[in-house]
């Protein structure tokens, strides 16, 4: 299969993904969703993931400026799953923009070629008080509002909100859900 025909098949999967989330109810038991009847959210989500699909190879990525954050795997302290590895984009850091997310997740598995696969994409904004305790610059994408604020998650990274979608793996707490409970790290176990 050719670069061309997989990306063609990878926005083709995406795009009948996006369509099966679209009628999927706001609040149901996969977590919160946009309201399928909000054109501009359906449009943005499809941006997102056509901007996207051609970071399923973890080259396009690294030669777009995104930057494995180290080596580590982020899981959940409460053992409710795992996030992947994720590499991220500075020059992206606080874009409220669909086709400029902050963050790429891959797997926590490498393929037969010793490359990560995309699972999610990810938004990062700075909580602009730095207090946990206030939220009123909580920014909102596809008409959900972005987790947080909460701490940074490494060194130097400041207090902030994120929103995750998991446009290219299965999260059964939900499409944007940011932990994935099916998902663990290598050398992490999760407790039930």
């Amino acid at each position: 299969m050719t670069v061309r025909s997989l990306k063609t098949a990878l926005a083709c999967a995406a795009a009948v993904s996006l369509g099966l989330a679209a009628v999927a109810p706001a609040h149901g038991v996969d977590g919160p969703a946009p309201d399928p009847r909000n054109v501009q959210a359906m449009r943005d989500m499809a941006t997102a993931i056509r901007v996207t699909a051609k970071y399923v190879d973890e080259q396009e990525a690294i030669k777009d400026g995104y930057v494995p954050h180290g080596e580590e795997c982020m899981t959940n302290p409460f053992g409710v799953g795992s996030m992947g590895y994720h590499y991220v984009k500075q020059a992206n850091w606080g874009s409220l923009d669909p086709s400029r997310p902050t963050a790429l997740l891959y797997s926590t598995e490498k393929d037969r070629n010793g490359r990560r696969k995309l699972q999610t994409v990810e938004w990062m904004a700075t909580d602009g008080d730095q207090d946990l305790a206030t939220t009123n610059d909580r920014p909102s994408m596809f008409g959900l509002p972005f987790d947080g604020p909460m701490p940074g998650h490494w060194a130097g990274m400041p207090k902030h909100y994120d929103l995750h979608m998991w446009a290219y793996a299965k999260n059964p707490a939900g499409r944007f859900h940011n932990w994935n409970p099916a998902l663990t790290c290598p050398g992490h176990m999760t407790h039930p």
